[in-house]
């Protein structure tokens, strides 16, 4: 599986700026013959202008219609970060994945809300996790904060994914948590981690951390960004996954039983 990640420069409170970077980047991506997108998280307005209601994409109308044309039109699968969306007066943080058909085959909403920033006052939180197929590889996608959970990622790959992708809107001043959270993800989960982060800044004014990443399951980084915006471009090679659980037999030594709560 050869992946791009689009690592977009995303002006917030401008979807149409935005929505035309998409289509600049997805151009000049394509032209490297990958088998699947990777878009940041709320890439459509940024993280994210208030109030966000505003800004939001009433039932991801507009986002579906861009990034299903953009799978039609290449031939490509597309994990389309997140974007604010608008369902009746709840706004959810959510991911839209095609296949290369154009076909919508899973819907996400970030289920791990942002305390620190309030962002649980402007957004409704999820209540699921996601499981999906692209070109037969089973996969999952959690969003910037949901990485700190791990009980979510072992959740995923309890589940049986082999690629967990990561959209997220991930300040600098955090920058070593990103990088450690998404390599041991992938290191105690043997997956491989393709992991997005946008460019510029946020609504406070904090600069983005950038540095998306592409880890296998070994925790080897196989590719990996700065802050500008780019395309970061890897070829997943599947297999290893199978030799990496061969060697270390992680998910077979496992004792969930020592794991369930005890009583007081």
């Amino acid at each position: 599986m050869k992946a791009a990640i689009l690592q977009m420069q995303v002006v917030l409170g401008e979807p149409q700026k935005n929505i035309d970077t998409l289509y600049r980047m997805a151009a000049k991506a394509m032209a490297t013959r990958p088998d699947v997108l990777l878009l940041p998280e709320l890439w459509r307005q940024g993280f994210y202008p208030r109030p966000v209601l505003s800004y939001a994409d009433a039932d991801g109308h507009e986002t579906r219609a861009a990034l299903a044309g953009i799978a039609q039109k290449y031939q490509v699968n597309v994990v389309g970060g997140t974007v604010a969306n608008a369902i009746g007066e709840k706004v959810f943080n959510t991911s839209y994945i095609f296949d290369r058909l154009g076909r919508l085959v899973a819907t996400y909403h970030k289920t791990h809300l942002f305390s620190p920033s309030g962002e649980a006052d402007d957004f409704t939180a999820g209540d699921s996790l996601v499981t999906f197929t692209l070109d037969g590889v089973k996969c999952g996608i959690l969003v910037c904060y949901d990485v700190r959970f791990p009980e979510a990622v072992r959740r995923l790959a309890l589940d049986g994914i082999s690629v967990l992708f990561v959209p997220s809107a991930w300040p600098l001043k955090r920058l070593i948590h990103w990088q450690t959270l998404i390599r041991a993800r992938a290191i105690e989960n043997q997956l491989f981690v393709l992991a997005c982060n946008a460019a510029g800044t946020d609504g406070s004014n904090q600069k983005l951390a950038g540095h998306s990443a592409i880890i296998d399951p070994w925790g080897e980084i196989l590719a990996t960004a700065d802050e500008e915006e780019t395309i970061l471009l890897g070829n997943l090679r599947l297999a290893v996954q199978a030799q990496i659980k061969d060697t270390m037999n992680v998910f077979g030594d496992r004792r969930p039983a020592l794991y369930k709560k005890t009583p007081n």
